[in-house]
């Protein structure tokens, strides 16, 4: 009959009522999970930022400033222009993407790069294995004042004016007299450079250390027997 199966009233609200906090329920259960989706999302994405930025902006934060500035194509060219009838092992301080290793390597030379900031190092080792001279070279996460260059002849050095005085006197204690140091951007304070190329920010300075240092090769004299 209609009594059976229509409700009364009264048992109408009584639903009613009972339907409307579960669904406020089931939209605030809701929109508490997109909260946290919300804040877990927001957090991963500033502990990401945080861990490439920090490689970044450490160096900012030393007594000397070591930034990445990328070498141009003009840099390269007269880096390589001083190396010309050079031999021997090279190492670029402060190598940042590579670039500078990376076209010394494709010239011949064994190569290495030293860098503080990982993902430069990561990056650099990418490059120097797509362009096929990764045998040839290597790079290392490493704070240029805690290595010695001492078995390197030819050196790299991308600097600040506030670093040159004191990484020419570490370069001068530990490197050969038949070292050359290759300044890119700042020259040395001291050093009266033997060649230069380029112009403005794309100048290198050439330094054979042992006319910096005053080093001379001298020839073994022999002196003759006398006959008695």
């Amino acid at each position: 009959s209609e009594n059976t199966l229509c409700p009364s009233p009264g048992a109408m609200s009584q639903a009613v009522a009972k339907e409307i906090p579960q669904e406020q329920g089931e939209g605030g259960s809701r929109r508490s999970s997109w909260g946290l989706l919300v804040t877990a999302g927001v957090g991963g994405t500033l502990v990401a930022l945080y861990a490439v930025a920090t490689p970044f902006v450490t160096p900012a934060l030393r007594k000397v400033c070591l930034p990445f500035v990328p070498a141009t194509a003009a840099q390269i060219q007269n880096v390589l222009k001083m190396l010309e009838n050079r031999s021997g092992s090279l190492v670029d301080i402060g190598s940042g993407d590579g670039r500078i290793v990376i076209a010394a390597a494709k010239k011949g030379f064994q190569a290495v790069g030293y860098e503080l900031n990982p993902w430069l190092v990561w990056y650099s080792r990418y490059r120097a294995w797509r362009d096929g001279v990764h045998q040839n070279t290597k790079f290392y996460i490493s704070d240029l004042w805690k290595v010695s260059f001492s078995h390197y002849t030819n050196v790299v050095v991308f600097g600040v004016p506030q670093m040159m005085p004191q990484l020419e006197k570490k370069l001068e204690d530990e490197l050969e007299c038949n070292a050359r140091i290759i300044a890119c951007r700042f020259p040395f304070p001291c050093w009266i450079p033997d060649h230069t190329a380029g112009e403005g920010i794309d100048t290198v300075w050439a330094y054979d250390l042992k006319r910096s240092r005053g080093c001379e090769t001298k020839s073994l004299e022999i002196t003759p027997e006398t006959e008695s």
